[in-house]
C-alpha cells in the first residue's frame, strides 16, 4: 500500500472541531501523524495540498446503483467510480434493485461485487418483501449479511402497524428506518409540485401535504416506539418545521436534503425537460428557502444525492411518462460549494459535517476523522477549481442531470479511501 504524505493542506474536521493547516502522513492505510512531526520516506508519494481543503471522507447515504438487474443504467463499479470522482469515500445503496435487496443472498451479492469498488459500498436492505408493504423482511438475517439500514426507498410503508413493527425490530439491531414520505392517495397521478406552475403547464400536481401528512404520521410512530427514523429527501417547508418540532421533543428523527431540492424550484419544469422530474418533486421558492435554513441550523442533518441513473431512452419521452430521478454523485459537492459555501450561506465546517460525519452517524458507522491511528478516509477539495457540468465526462453510465452547462466552483482534487487513492483529478478526470 502506497505511503502518502499530504503537505500544507487546510484540515477541517467537525468531529474534532479542527480547522488548521498541517501535514498528514499515511502509511499502511492509517494516519500515522498530523503536523510537522516526521519527514516522508523516499518512497512516499508527496501530495501538495497548499490552497486545498483536507476533510474526512464524504459519505452519500442515498444512492441507487441499479445492480443487480439494471446494469444498463449503472453498476456497483461505475457508480463507485462516480462517487470517488465526486469526493465520496462511502456510499449507501438503496434496495430497489432487480431482484430487490430483501434477502441475504442479494445483500451478500452487493457486498461481494463491491470488493473491487474504489470506495466503500453499504447495502441498505428493504423494509418489506419485494417493497410491497405487506410483510416485513427478515431484518436480523439481513443485518447479519451486512445491511446498514432499512428502506423501501421510493415506496412509503403505508401500513402504520407494519411501520411500527419495522421501527421496533430495527431498534433491536441498532439500525435506522429510512422513509420516503408520500401519501399516495394525495399525490395520486401527480408529476410535479402542485401550484401556479403546474396549473400554467397543465400538468397534474403533487401537493406539499402529500409529504407533510406522511412525515407527521411517521414521526408520531417513531416517538411512540422510540425508534430511529430518517426522513429521505425532504422537500417542503412544513416538513422542515415538523422535524424541528420533533427534535425539540427528543424524537430520534433525522433528515436529509438533496442538492436539486436546494438549488432548483418547480419553475424549471416549464422547460418540460424530463431531467427536472423527480419524487418528491421540485417545490416552490418558499420551500427551497426553508430547506436551506433547515440545513444551516441543523434541523436537516445531512445532504444526500439520491443518485438515480436512467437511460437516455427512458428519459427521452413525454414528461408524464418519464421515470423520476437524476444522477448526482459527481455534482453534489461542487453544487454545495458553489451555491452555499462560497456564498457564505453555509460554513465549511457545517458542510463537512452534513456530507461526512452526519450521514455516517445516522447509518451507525464510525465516522471518518483526521486523527492519528484512524483509517485514512480523506477527501481533498480544490475550492477554486472552475468547471462546466458536462455529463459526457461523467464516470456514471447515465447522463440524466438538469445541471448540464452550469459553471461550478470547487471540486474533489483527491479521494483517499482506506488509505488508497480512489480518485486523482490530475490523472483520472474524464476527457472526451
Amino acid at each position: 500500500m502506497e505511503e502518502l504524505y499530504i503537505l500544507n493542506g487546510r484540515i477541517v474536521d467537525p468531529a474534532q472541531n479542527m480547522d488548521e493547516t498541517a501535514d498528514i502522513r499515511i502509511k499502511n492505510g492509517l494516519i500515522q501523524s498530523i503536523g510537522p512531526k516526521s519527514s516522508p520516506s523516499k518512497k512516499a508519494r508527496i501530495i501538495n495540498a497548499e490552497g486545498k481543503w483536507v476533510v474526512p471522507g464524504l459519505c452519500d447515504m442515498h444512492v441507487h446503483l441499479r445492480e443487480p438487474g439494471r446494469e444498463d443504467k449503472e453498476t456497483i463499479y461505475t457508480g463507485s467510480r462516480a462517487a470517488a470522482a465526486g469526493g465520496f469515500t462511502s456510499i449507501a445503496c438503496m434496495a430497489n434493485t432487480q431482484p430487490v435487496n430483501d434477502c441475504q443472498a442479494v445483500t451478500r451479492f452487493i457486498i461481494e461485487r463491491a470488493g473491487t469498488a474504489p470506495v466503500k459500498v453499504l447495502p441498505i436492505a428493504a423494509i418489506t418483501k419485494q417493497l410491497y408493504g405487506k410483510e416485513l423482511t427478515e431484518m436480523g438475517d439481513l443485518v447479519q449479511a451486512g445491511a446498514a439500514a432499512f428502506s423501501d426507498d421510493g415506496v412509503m410503508v403505508r401500513n402504520a402497524e407494519l411501520l411500527r413493527r419495522a421501527l421496533e425490530y430495527a431498534k433491536m439491531f441498532g439500525k435506522t428506518i429510512i422513509e420516503h414520505c408520500e401519501d399516495l392517495d394525495l399525490s395520486a397521478d401527480g408529476v410535479m409540485h402542485e401550484g401556479l406552475v403546474s396549473t400554467r403547464l397543465g400538468l397534474p400536481g403533487i401537493p406539499p401535504m402529500a409529504e407533510d401528512v406522511a412525515v407527521q404520521r411517521d414521526i408520531e410512530i417513531a416517538e411512540f416506539v422510540d425508534g430511529k427514523l430518517h426522513i429521505a429527501h425532504v422537500s417542503t417547508a412544513r416538513t422542515v418545521e415538523l422535524i424541528r418540532q420533533a427534535k425539540e421533543k427528543g424524537v430520534a428523527v433525522t433528515a436529509e436534503v438533496t442538492p436539486h431540492h436546494l438549488f432548483l424550484t418547480d419553475e424549471v419544469v416549464a422547460s418540460f425537460d424530463t431531467n427536472t422530474k423527480m419524487k418528491p418533486p421540485l417545490r416552490s421558492e418558499t420551500d427551497r428557502a426553508a430547506l436551506i435554513q433547515g440545513l444551516v441550523d441543523g434541523t436537516i442533518d445531512c445532504i444526500a444525492s439520491d443518485h438515480a441513473p436512467h437511460t437516455l431512452q427512458e428519459k427521452d419521452v413525454e414528461f408524464s411518462l418519464a421515470p423520476n430521478g437524476i444522477i448526482g454523485l459527481e455534482t453534489s459537492l461542487s453544487l454545495v460549494l458553489t451555491k452555499l459555501v462560497h456564498t457564505r450561506r453555509l460554513s465549511l465546517m457545517r458542510m463537512v459535517e452534513s456530507m461526512s460525519t452526519a450521514p455516517c452517524r445516522i447509518l451507525g458507522i464510525d465516522p471518518p476523522a483526521i486523527k492519528t491511528g484512524k483509517i485514512a478516509d480523506i477527501t481533498i477539495i480544490d475550492p477554486e477549481e472552475y468547471w462546466p457540468v458536462d455529463p459526457n465526462r461523467f464516470f456514471s453510465k447515465s447522463r440524466n442531470t438538469p445541471f448540464t452547462g452550469w459553471n461550478l466552483r470547487g471540486a474533489a482534487f483527491l479521494t483517499i479511501s482506506e488509505g488508497r487513492i480512489a480518485y486523482d483529478a490530475a490523472t483520472d478526470r474524464q476527457i472526451t
